[in-house]
């Protein structure tokens, strides 16, 4: 059976801000956009990938677009018990990371797996040796922020260009951001 890796996606301030009060500090449509491509695109058509979140990004997520289409969604909480009686029944509810990736092993039509927040879960999947890549969204300014995004380590990591990930400055209004690639090394 072949390891799960984990690809990280989040966008990020210049703080490394990633939220506020639950929800996006930022309205960007093409990121989102993007976001939205990484965690769906397949190339095998008869599977699916995976996203893995916290139960506060679960909660962030507005109800209609939840639980996330055509993606197995995994939420992470200590509660899974009283979660699993308030959301579909299609969300698996897990209590570590290590159990939503013994899930997806089990899950053969799983094609990758995205770990889509929070802060806790980014921190526990960026230091699982199952952490392949790290797709972050710099945003080249400062928002107010009460979650962040761990410290990526230069040493285990490095950064990389993707076939189809631009690597050109993006802008949004008065907002100028890049997509990053940071693979462990």
């Amino acid at each position: 059976m072949s390891k799960v890796k984990l690809n990280l996606i989040a966008a990020a301030c210049e703080n490394m801000g990633i939220g506020f009060n639950g929800t996006l500090p930022w309205r960007l449509k093409k990121e989102m956009a993007y976001f939205t491509e990484m965690t769906t695109k397949v190339k095998d058509p008869a599977k699916k990938n995976a996203v893995i979140m916290g139960r506060k990004t679960w909660d962030s997520i507005p109800n209609k677009y939840r639980p996330m289409s055509d993606r197995a969604n995994i939420v992470l909480t200590s509660q899974v018990n009283a979660l699993k009686e308030n959301v579909p029944e299609e969300v698996i509810v897990v209590s570590s990371l290590d159990e939503a990736i013994e899930y997806i092993k089990g899950c053969p039509d799983i094609e990758s797996t995205w770990v889509i927040g929070g802060s806790y879960i980014y921190k526990a999947a960026i230091d699982h040796p199952n952490c392949d890549k790290i797709y972050l969204t710099e945003i080249k300014k400062s928002f107010n922020c009460d979650t962040f995004f761990p410290n990526i380590d230069k040493q285990k990591f490095q950064l990389i260009e993707e076939e189809g990930v631009p690597t050109e400055k993006q802008t949004e209004g008065d907002i100028s951001y890049y997509f990053r690639i940071y693979k462990h090394i």
